[in-house]
């Protein structure tokens, strides 16, 4: 042992207990245990010194709170060579443990053992400073990044592709739909001559009851590719009604129905009316990091599904306490006069039913502003370059105080390779991604009890590193402040049992 100078590097607990040791020569682990548990009683608590020692080797120490960073060395080492070779282990550990706590060390050891080896190679200390630690052991790859970006760009385009080729094969089979003398849709509509217009109705927004099969057509229109699309689809729809008699549960994206609108062919939750109601709102806010609100857009939906048939004539009473200023809109099949008048959602012949067992848009809204007082929720995020990088405070502040926000998570984007943040001041919990290159500030709630926070930290960098800033969050409450007040019946107009969802979720919310 005595031709090699540095023998292990370990912490260890006051008492002499190994968390971590990495030993740069060929030793049991039976000699390392021993020599660590004799060296807390070698100490001498009546005198300060940064080493120990025996009569083989040397012990060259840090006291880290409850712990040690300890070196075992030969006696014929350098001393001066092994105290700077201990500062900078000791400034490893707090690049990779938030903590110097045990729990916190064994946790990160294996990232530990890597740094130790950046500074040791086979005894001898390494020419290397913390910087150059971070770099190496984050094996950051341009080329890894590049192909990825390359990967993805590919990706997109195919789904682009994907989704170009699915429009293309609904419009034709919509086409061939069109084309055949069908009964009515679903009570919309029970004549030939309506049967066209309710068929696009039925695309643009409210899904009608599936037509019978019709006899052969008497005037196709469109082209044969056309006609084979739509009869291949029409074997399609057998095939899935067979499975669904052998009790399979099958869900099918609708003819016409938006990506976006996906969520609406999922069953309904098991604790529902027969007569349910989900008022869903999704928004777009895009802001400068200056102030500025550059666009914000919130787009509403109320969606009836009735499941019972004698709930089929029913209307809907709306209670709209917005002061913003939505644009509201009824589906066209629904009685306007009767909107404007009552704030009543009935159909315009009141002799028909909505559809059974399909989810039914009813009425629509969206708000478009410019106006920063109407902003959710407000993020401010100031970094300010020190002499080692930037100092970054990011805060937010609920400002429509009615509003419950759950799993807000804002995610601030941090350079790479330049290793992890240090956190100062933090309200919530924050988690670390250096894969992506993202430090995710998570706040459980913000409500008006907890309607501000703040987040402190610095890292190397400049301030462009750090946007844009990208939010996210659901709430069971909603935005535009309308909901159904009350459903009842077309004839008497008793009242009616209904359940109701109310959803408000970030489509896109991004500070650039």
């Amino acid at each position: 042992l005595a031709q090699r100078v540095l023998l292990a590097a370990a912490v260890c607990t006051k008492a002499g207990k190994a968390l971590v040791s990495r030993q740069f020569v060929e030793m049991t682990r039976t000699r390392v245990e021993g020599l660590l548990a004799a060296f807390p009683k070698l100490m001498n608590t009546g005198k300060q010194h940064t080493f120990v020692e025996t009569e083989s080797v040397r012990y060259v120490y840090q006291p880290l709170e409850k712990l040690y960073m300890v070196l075992v060395t030969t006696k014929n080492s350098n001393i001066l060579e092994d105290l700077e070779t201990l500062r900078l282990f000791s400034r490893v550990i707090p690049e990779y443990c938030r903590m110097l706590e045990e729990s916190e060390i064994s946790e990160h050891c294996f990232d530990l053992i890597f740094a130790f080896d950046e500074i040791v190679a086979l005894g001898y200390r390494e020419n290397v400073n913390l910087a150059q630690i971070r770099t190496f052991t984050e094996m950051d790859s341009h080329e890894e990044k590049v192909f990825r970006a390359v990967r993805e760009t590919q990706e997109r385009e195919a789904k682009a592709e994907m989704r170009r080729k699915a429009k293309e094969l609904q419009q034709a089979r919509r086409d061939a739909e069109r084309g055949k003398k069908s009964p009515g849709f679903g009570g919309f509509g029970s004549t030939s001559s309506s049967s066209s217009s309710s068929a696009i109705i039925t695309d643009t927004l409210i899904e009608a009851e599936k037509p019978k099969p019709a006899p052969a057509p008497i005037r196709p229109s469109g082209s044969s590719k056309a006609l084979k699309l739509g009869a291949r689809g029409k074997e399609v729809d057998d095939f899935v009604d067979k499975l669904k008699s052998e009790g399979e549960n099958i869900i099918l994206p609708n003819t016409g129905k938006r990506p976006s609108e996906a969520s609406k062919s999922l069953p309904a939750p098991v604790n529902t009316e027969s007569v349910h109601l989900r008022v869903e709102e999704k928004i777009t806010l895009i802001c400068g990091r200056d102030g500025g609100l550059q666009n914000m857009e919130v787009l509403g939906m109320i969606t009836l599904r009735v499941s019972d048939e004698k709930n089929g004539r029913i209307r809907l009473l709306i209670n709209n306490n917005d002061k913003r200023g939505v644009q509201l809109q009824t589906h066209p099949n629904v009685d306007k006069k009767l909107f404007t008048a009552e704030s009543l959602i009935g159909l315009k012949n009141p002799d028909k039913s909505f559809p059974l067992n399909n989810d039914v848009g009813v009425l629509k809204w969206r708000l478009q502003t410019t106006d920063e007082s109407l902003i959710p929720l407000t993020i401010n995020c100031w970094p300010s370059e020190s002499g080692s990088g930037c100092d970054v405070n990011i805060e937010y502040e609920l400002q429509e105080e009615s509003l419950e926000l759950n799993d807000v998570v804002i995610s601030i984007p941090i350079p790479s390779g330049v290793g992890a943040p240090v956190i100062g001041d933090l309200d919530g919990e924050y988690r670390h991604d250096s894969r992506r290159n993202v430090l995710e500030w998570c706040l459980p709630v913000v409500d008006v009890k907890n309607k501000t926070g703040s987040l402190e930290f610095s890292i190397a960098g400049q301030p462009n590193d750090f946007f844009p800033v990208n939010v996210s969050f659901v709430s069971k409450g909603n935005y535009s402040d309308i909901q159904v007040a009350k459903v009842s019946q077309v004839d008497g107009s008793s009242p009616v049992r209904f359940s109701t969802e109310t959803s408000f979720v970030v489509d896109k919310y991004e500070i650039l």
